[in-house]
């Protein structure tokens, strides 16, 4: 792309876009920009990416064609309040905040700008990450596409409607602090039985990303590849038997649907 791209915001998930935009040469690094007042953070990226860093949020939304609010979600206002004068009238504003909507953000600007409102998680920090998109109507079908583009240049990402953004934050949001968990459990019990632990901390991860990559690219129901791995009277049926006496699929289900309410008041 030709345009230029700028963060406000020097964080993980900022950090881990640049790094996904970069290694795919959608945006050279001279048009990269990113603003943040942590002058450590800033050094870490110029020296990571090579792109121009500023502790000026002006410099930012000056010069930049899509705009990335890499930003806590209390800090929207503040930061919008500095820029919203200053960002071109055709600027692309992709917000990554939870409870952030695009009506919201509309506002804080006071004047009708395109927004895209994206709901990523922290795999993206290793090229994995899960995206969820959308976008208020003034963004064109190329526009989307191209930020689309951008989320996949680490991970996959998915259009869905803004009203299942709250579901979103459950299912791929704050999944993966259920799946670490997971394996975190698997490996407790694999040194209970005696095997060491980075050993069993390496099979239950390793396991989770096979069976994982399973799901996605073999396009089998979970119910079916489950079965296939549960031989009559085996050992692994056995597993599945105590995982339900003892309410597993409940508990995944409950703890997410308090999630998704949390995110819905955090919304309002």
């Amino acid at each position: 792309m030709n345009k230029r791209i700028g963060f406000i915001g020097c964080g993980n998930m900022g950090q881990a876009i640049i790094g996904g935009i970069i290694k795919s040469n959608m945006f050279s690094p001279e048009n990269i920009i990113i603003g943040d007042l942590n002058t450590k953070s800033l050094e870490v990226a110029n020296e990571k990416y090579s792109i121009r860093t500023t502790t000026d949020n002006n410099e930012v939304a000056k010069e930049t064609d899509i705009l990335v609010l890499s930003i806590k979600p209390n800090l929207y206002k503040v930061v919008i309040d500095g820029i919203k004068d200053l960002v071109k009238d055709d600027v692309i504003v992709v917000t990554i905040a939870a409870g952030k909507d695009i009506k919201g953000t509309e506002e804080m600007f006071g004047r009708k700008l395109k927004i895209v409102r994206v709901m990523p998680n922290t795999p993206a920090l290793v090229g994995e990450g899960m995206s969820a998109i959308c976008a208020n109507e003034v963004v064109t079908k190329e526009e989307l596409e191209g930020i689309i583009d951008i989320f996949e240049s680490f991970g996959k990402a998915e259009i869905v409607n803004e009203n299942l953004m709250d579901v979103v934050t459950s299912v791929s949001g704050s999944s993966p602090a259920y799946v670490y968990m997971f394996i975190e459990a698997m490996a407790d019990a694999a040194v209970l039985d005696g095997m060491p632990r980075d050993q069993a901390y390496k099979m239950a991860a390793q396991a989770v990303l096979g069976a994982a990559k399973m799901v996605l690219e073999t396009g089998i129901h979970p119910g079916k590849l489950k079965d296939m791995v549960c031989s009559p009277g085996g050992t692994t049926i056995e597993a599945v038997a105590t995982l339900e006496e003892k309410g597993f699929r409940t508990a995944v289900i409950s703890a997410m649907r308090e999630c998704t309410k949390k995110s819905i008041k955090m919304s309002k």
